[in-house]
């Protein structure tokens, strides 16, 4: 059985700069993955255009050894509003081989100075899922403070 996770997120932040935390290399290096896990700048590359990409290395901060590179080509980029993006990860925990899946962000203003961030992501089987949601979770606690 395959499901696709969602996540509506209000971040105390503009719109814009909520979407470039996810398009600045600086900056997604900074925030980018769960607690205890983190993304060494020197893998980050990101082009957010249509045809574009977004490719890091997640890594474990108790065992740097662990790789799991991230690769993602845009297939939809409206500047401050929407990231649409095919992707595919190696070394996704309980993943045999490559995991493949779309991902989706709206970035949506929510009152004055506050953005609400609307994420899609999948299909997976609903074990991955649960692990993929709880891990942006984990990570968007990060963002909050970068933000």
């Amino acid at each position: 059985m395959t499901h696709e996770i969602a996540i509506s997120r209000i971040f105390n932040a503009p719109r814009k700069l909520v979407y470039q935390a996810f398009v600045d290399p600086d900056q997604l290096a900074l925030w980018f993955g769960p607690v205890g896990a983190s993304v060494p700048r020197d893998t980050v590359d990101i082009h957010p255009r249509v045809g574009g990409h977004m490719r890091f290395v997640m890594t474990l901060d108790e065992d740097p050894s662990f790789r799991n590179p991230i690769e993602a080509t845009f297939t939809e980029v409206i500047e401050n509003e929407l990231l649409v993006a095919e992707m595919q990860a190696e070394g996704v925990p309980g993943v045999e081989g490559t995991l493949h899946c779309a991902l989706r962000l709206e970035f949506h203003d929510e009152g004055v100075g506050k953005t609400r961030l609307e994420l899609r992501q999948g299909p997976f089987a609903e074990e991955i899922g649960d692990q993929t949601k709880s891990g942006w979770e984990s990570s968007f606690t990060k963002l909050d403070v970068l933000l």
